[in-house]
């Protein structure tokens, strides 16, 4: 089988708002990031199918011979349409080598790329391919890079098989994919997740594939057609936290203090959804300083609610007296107690209280990025529209 080469990219995630509470019940508002995974699919001859992911030092191939073996299914198709397909799932954890059920990032990654590349090219002649993954996103920081990884090894390889269609036209710099397209890249990302998580929301890879924004409210992701693009710093405190731990940790202090908790969980969910009407009137009327008012507003607030359930953390505090000094408002996002925060930026905002900002929370020893939220989700690329430095990177591989 003859496949066609594609560069393909996948933006991150960040919650603005909802943290915590979306565990009980509330609305949950998660934006795509712009710090995106690039992949590079280069059609090979030499018999063998590659995976690189420079981000993690791995670097593996196998010749095709061996993979076809890990096929459960020689003569046909998996019926686990909607789920994953356990005995490849087990075939590949014996064939990758994981030991005593643990998996490391680079296990994680060449587990989702093989069961996604098995599984969609069934009992067909395996193709020989490369595979060169490389991404802006720092791993295990709350920010959905496995997502992005899964969502681009999806789109890549669902081309690749010929079950949606490449849409980059000769023209075009860069190109998305009809509705019903992404709900298929959607679903296989989602699989992706499954290998790398186990029991994902499915939210990350909703806002890798859609992009935008996502209002996420017990179990249901609804895409939102329009959202303005908003600047953003994004700082990773590099404070290492469990989501488990921290879920809990509310969670005791729901059950403690139920009087004083719940009112924090409502007010949260008003949070949600007062600025959910913000950013809908934003793309409907004329942008003005006091939607900004109020954006920042809700920040301050939900960064107190925060703190109140007990997930703050004194460098998300640092974060935030920061960036008060120069006028800019912060918040934590994700599972808090460390991990990273986002600031808005105004329109306004001068170029050089930014590039101050962001050089006084690298001083405090955070990494820190100028960014934005609300960007487009998986797209495929021509060459010329993806940064030099990026495709140095692919092109390496």
């Amino acid at each position: 089988m003859i496949v066609n080469d594609c560069f393909i990219s996948a933006p991150g995630k960040a919650i603005l708002h909802g943290e915590h509470a979306v565990v009980h019940g509330k609305v949950a508002l998660a934006v795509c990031l712009n710090l995106r995974t690039y992949l590079r699919l280069r059609a090979t001859t030499n018999g063998k199918v590659c995976i690189n992911l420079p981000n993690i030092d791995t670097f593996l191939s196998w010749d095709l011979d061996e993979v076809k073996q890990l096929n459960p299914h020689p003569c046909g198709q998996s019926e686990e349409l909607n789920c994953l397909d356990h005995e490849i799932v087990r075939r590949l954890r014996d064939f990758v080598g994981v030991v005593d059920g643990k998996l490391d990032t680079g296990n994680m990654a060449i587990l989702a790329f093989l069961y996604i590349y098995i599984s969609l090219f069934g009992s067909g002649e395996l193709p020989s391919l490369t595979m060169s993954v490389w991404s802006e996103l720092p791993t295990g920081a709350g920010l959905g890079s496995s997502a992005a990884y899964s969502v681009c090894l999806a789109a890549a390889l669902l081309c690749a098989c010929g079950a949606i269609p490449v849409p980059l036209k000769e023209t075009d710099h860069t190109a998305r994919w009809c509705q019903e397209d992404l709900e298929l890249i959607n679903s296989w990302a989602f699989k992706g997740e499954m290998i790398i998580h186990g029991n994902p929301s499915g939210v990350d890879n909703a806002v890798g594939t859609w992009g935008g924004m996502l209002r996420f409210v017990v179990g249901k992701i609804i895409p939102l057609s329009r959202v303005p693009l908003l600047r953003i710093l994004l700082t990773n405190t590099k404070v290492p936290r469990s989501t488990k731990v921290l879920v809990a940790r509310v969670k005791d202090k729901i059950n403690k203090f139920p009087s004083i908790m719940i009112p924090v969980l409502d007010s949260v969910d008003g949070i949600s959804c007062t600025c959910e009407k913000v950013l809908s009137e934003m793309t409907s009327e004329p942008i003005t300083g006091e939607h900004y008012n109020i954006l920042e507003e809700l920040i301050d607030i939900n960064q107190h609610h925060l703190n109140v359930m007990g997930v703050g953390h004194p460098t998300l505090d640092t974060l935030c007296r920061v960036t008060l000094t120069r006028g800019l408002h912060s918040k934590l996002t994700g599972a808090g107690g460390g991990g990273c925060g986002i600031t808005l930026l105004r329109p306004e905002t001068d170029s050089l209280v930014v590039q101050r900002t962001a050089q006084d929370l690298k001083d405090c020893g955070f990494d820190c990025w100028e960014t934005s939220i609300g960007g487009p989700g998986v797209q495929q690329h021509s060459p010329v529209s993806i940064k030099q430095e990026v495709l140095d990177i692919l092109n390496k591989y």
